[in-house]
């Protein structure tokens, strides 16, 4: 297949270089002249894009002369305005009329999800005015076939849970995690792609919950961290529990890493 991949970050860097492997004939954006040599390097067709909010390329019309657009870009909020993310897909929205773009995979996040205190599946409630699900809505409203993947915290390589909590006082340590590990989602999308499992939305998230104690810890022995500080919250904190189950389900898809304890970095 030819597979356009907006934005090669820490995602689609990697995924850029498994489809590649795979067989696959791999165009990759960036924001970063750069990492236009890193591409090359590993056989991706490399792209300067940027987006702020609109495109900024002369290229963009042979970007996306692909079959498929994977959309890696992560949503920047903050200073820039909760529709910041929404304005630059509108932005490439403009373009795919006249592409050859035929099937969309969108990584999105569990974030969507509010805090319910229980598990939570695909038909449960979203937060409507959440800068990913006016994403997602606009997505769902195109000719083109799309698959939504809401990602949980995504493990891996650099990032390590306790890395960003060394040393500090936290009194969420009772909080069960929803953790997918890089690989994973490297997987899930190679899979979609070769079996066509379109317009659908799938929670991308480790099947097993640990609570964040656990992990933090296990980090801190695997890895020589400093520990954290956990203290007992003054009142309950609410929580989700994300299932991925309708994706294990509907594709027969194995994780590699089922339990957040075992996942490998570095």
């Amino acid at each position: 297949m030819k597979i356009s991949i907006l934005g090669c970050g820490w995602l689609g860097f990697p995924l850029g270089e498994t489809l590649v492997k795979n067989g696959h004939t791999v165009k990759g954006s960036t924001t970063s002249e750069s990492k236009i040599a890193l591409l090359s390097a590993v056989n991706i067709e490399p792209f300067l894009l940027q987006f702020t909010p609109k495109i900024e390329s002369e290229n963009i019309t042979q970007f996306l002369d692909s079959e498929i657009l994977i959309i890696c870009i992560p949503p920047r909020a903050g200073k820039l305005g909760e529709d910041y993310h929404v304005q630059q897909i509108e932005s490439l929205l403009e373009y795919l009329p006249s592409s050859s773009i035929k099937s969309i995979i969108y990584t999105s996040s569990t974030s969507v999800y509010p805090d319910l205190n229980r598990e939570i599946s695909e038909e449960d409630s979203v937060i409507d005015n959440h800068a990913l699900i006016k994403v997602e809505n606009l997505l769902k409203t195109l000719p083109q076939n799309v698959t939504i993947l809401r990602c949980g915290g995504l493990m891996g390589g650099e990032r390590i849970p306790a890395k960003y909590f060394q040393g500090k006082t936290i009194n969420t340590g009772k909080i069960p995690v929803n953790y997918v590990h890089q690989d994973d989602v490297i997987q899930i999308i190679s899979m979609i792609l070769e079996k066509g499992f379109w317009d659908e939305t799938f929670n991308v998230v480790s099947p097993e919950h640990p609570i964040r104690e656990e992990i933090y810890l296990k980090n801190c022995e695997d890895l020589g961290f400093t520990k954290p500080i956990f203290e007992e919250a003054v009142e309950p904190i609410p929580f989700k529990i994300i299932s991925p189950q309708k994706l294990i389900s509907r594709t027969g898809y194995v994780f590699k890493y089922a339990n957040p304890l075992d996942f490998r970095y570095l």
